[in-house]
């Protein structure tokens, strides 16, 4: 099995875009793989990737889901914000002030998520602080949630804002 992907392409047909800023851990990128195939999202990936795209654990995690997951590869942060408009971007980090709840997701949007040590850059987050997304959680439980948990969250949550485009 081997994991096709593409570089720096953007589909247009994709109800959502999620998009991974430099994952480290294989098993959370191969769980939003197989959202993203059980979604038709495509999955973006910015490099320095964590673990290389052909990763046993990172094909494990994706099962064999891997031929419905339209998987793009960007080269840097740079990059992908050259081909992204930032107006059809939402930035999901637990230093942003509003829930994602409040967010008026469109067919297209991409939703990008940090890397599981750091999160998005603040730099990032501070240029476009009014896009900038939070999923609550109680007060000092825990610093964040699982990343493949956030995407499956937010992905879900913006899928039925757009209703369930596709699926059934």
């Amino acid at each position: 099995m081997s994991v096709a992907a593409t570089r720096d392409a953007w589909p247009v047909d994709a109800p959502l875009h999620v998009v991974l800023v430099e994952p480290q851990i294989p098993p959370n990128t191969g769980n939003i793989a197989r959202l993203c195939a059980a979604t038709g999202c495509a999955l973006h990936l910015v490099e320095p990737l964590g673990f290389s795209i052909d990763d046993r654990e990172l094909k494990r995690a994706g099962l064999d889901y891997w031929h419905a997951v339209r998987l793009i590869v960007h080269r840097s942060l740079e990059a992908l914000l050259e081909r992204l408009d930032a107006s059809r971007m939402w930035l999901l980090s637990t230093r942003a002030a509003r829930p994602y709840t409040e967010a008026t997701f469109a067919y297209g949007d991409a939703l990008l998520f940090g890397k599981e040590t750091a999160g998005l850059p603040d730099d990032l987050l501070a240029a476009h602080a009014e896009r900038a997304l939070r999923i609550p959680m109680r007060a000092g439980a825990v610093r964040s949630l699982n990343l493949a948990t956030a995407a499956g969250i937010v992905a879900y949550a913006a899928l039925s804002r757009l209703g369930f485009p596709s699926l059934r």
